[in-house]
């Protein structure tokens, strides 16, 4: 624009050859014309740059989550619930999902990735395809823990880190690249600082504050435990299922102290890796939304203005950067029966498993149909007797049965016993039908006495004719006494001297 700007200066100072002046008019503006199109193809240059400049501040494409944990600890229900979907299935193997990534300061949409691994060891082998020597670079592990068996949680962190490990030195990285992505690792956990509010919203205002920033900062060595195992990556701990610790409470005894001594152990093994801590709960719906929201901060340096969270145990968050052990010395002070040095496994202990039996269901069946079972049942059963009397005809004074040579002997005493079913029983008298009863049962003694082994008619006739008086005569008048009814004649008894006589 210089040149044309002169031209316009020197034409109007009167600096123009006189040859130019004897130009006709349509030559004139002709060169008029092609001055506007320079300037207008000035003003789209000028657009194009500064659409490219904004082009550079565009979010990042290849991001991606590599999300690790054992089989029932919620990875793929953990993720299906930053991505808003309710119905999801649940893969085999690896899973490949991704997440909607919006700017609102550019408005500008990506996409970041997430794989999940399978929680079955065999399938380690897949890591291949989600983590490669390109894109490791832009990747961030996030190790998935299940709180409703805390017994678990530690050795699954060194299982899935250490399967993580191998495969990072699988890839073969160049120590120099290697060393870099460690050393920007250890800077971002040294540079922590707390989040302030007041910080503008903008990302790239934001980058541009924290470098004045760390230009004037100093930065301090990190502690002998800290970083100790550096996969170059970022590194973010989710506690699942937090929701259980109440449950914990309830059937396993578990106190306050518990879960700080489980605490204590999830940040020291933070520190060496320096990841952060999430705890969350989809069920109550609790830091879903924060962990997001710091997942996008590590990932493409979205602002984060979330402060620390330590007071609730089912509810902590704890950033890369901010703890120490110092910080987790506060745990144990309220230790009582556990110390701060015992191991894990010695202090959460596995519940011991119940065993259930599982019993078949018996249904009932219908009432009608059971009572219609027991009538059939009862019908078939033959009548029950409800007494047997004393036959004389078959009966002799001993009890034995009578031979048809001494049937007619006149010496043996006759005792009829009182048939129980042929007699009534006056209700309105009070114990008639005990009465019966004792009648036959003296019925009964007095026949074996009669035909006893040792003592015979004769010897009873001996002792009437000597004079004494029997003691059976005074029995058989009391049961005289009590068989006589006013309605029926009370049976004839054959007393001996009665027998004597005839």
């Amino acid at each position: 624009m210089a040149p044309i700007e002169a031209s316009k200066s020197r034409r109007r100072a009167g600096h123009v050859p006189a040859a130019q002046n004897k130009c006709p008019e349509g030559e004139r503006r002709r060169s008029a014309t092609e001055e506007d199109e320079e300037e207008e193809n000035n003003l789209w240059s000028s657009i194009l740059s500064e659409v490219s400049t904004r082009s550079r501040s565009k979010l990042p494409s290849g991001k991606a989550v590599l999300v690790t944990g054992e089989d029932g600890s919620g990875k793929t229900t953990l993720i299906a619930k930053l991505q808003g979907v309710e119905d999801y299935k649940k893969g085999r193997g690896m899973e490949f999902l991704y997440l909607d990534v919006h700017d609102e300061d550019i408005d500008d949409h990506t996409r970041c990735n997430v794989w999940i691994l399978d929680g079955d060891t065999y399938h380690k082998g897949l890591l291949k395809f989600a983590v490669t020597s390109d894109n490791i670079k832009d990747t961030l592990l996030m190790l998935v823990v299940d709180m409703s068996r805390p017994w678990m949680v530690i050795d699954s962190l060194q299982k899935w880190t250490n399967i993580v490990q191998e495969h990072i030195d699988k890839l073969k990285i160049p120590p120099e690249e290697m060393k870099e992505m460690e050393q920007n690792l250890v800077k971002e956990f040294q540079e922590y600082e707390e989040p302030d509010k007041e910080l503008p919203v903008s990302p790239q205002r934001r980058n541009t504050v924290s470098q004045e920033a760390n230009e004037e900062s100093v930065l301090l060595p990190l502690s002998s435990n800290t970083l100790t195992h550096n996969l170059g990556i970022p590194v973010l701990i989710i506690c699942t299922k937090c929701d259980a610790i109440s449950q914990l409470e309830k059937e396993h005894d578990y106190r306050d102290e518990h879960f700080d001594f489980i605490q204590s152990h999830i940040r020291r093994f933070c520190l060496q890796y320096g990841a952060a801590l999430i705890y969350t709960s989809i069920k109550e719906n609790k830091n879903i939304d924060l962990m997001y929201k710091y997942l996008v901060h590590k990932l493409y340096g979205f602002p984060f203005h979330s402060p620390v969270l330590v007071v609730e145990k089912d509810a902590v968050f704890i950033p890369a950067g901010w703890d120490n052990e110092k910080k987790i010395g506060i745990l144990h002070e309220n230790f009582q029966s556990l110390k701060a040095d015992d191991k894990f496994e010695d202090g959460i202990m596995k519940p011991p498993v119940r065993k259930f039996v599982h019993e078949k269901e018996i249904l009932s069946e219908d009432d009608q149909v059971f009572l219609m079972k027991q009538q059939s049942f009862l019908a078939k059963q033959p009548p029950l007797s409800t007494g047997r009397p004393l036959d004389s005809s078959t009966r002799v004074a001993g009890g034995s049965p009578r031979t048809p040579s001494r049937s007619g002997s006149a010496n043996v005493v006759n005792v009829t016993p009182i048939p129980a079913g042929n007699k009534k029983i006056d209700p309105n008298m009070k114990g008639a039908a005990s009465e019966g009863v004792l009648a036959n049962f003296f019925n009964s003694l007095l026949s074996k006495k009669t035909g006893s082994p040792g003592g015979s008619s004769t010897n009873l006739q001996g002792s009437a004719k000597k004079g004494h008086k029997p003691v059976l005569t005074d029995v058989q008048a009391e049961l005289d006494r009590i068989a006589r009814k006013p309605e029926a004649p009370s049976p004839t008894h054959t007393s001996i001297a009665e027998d004597k006589a005839s």
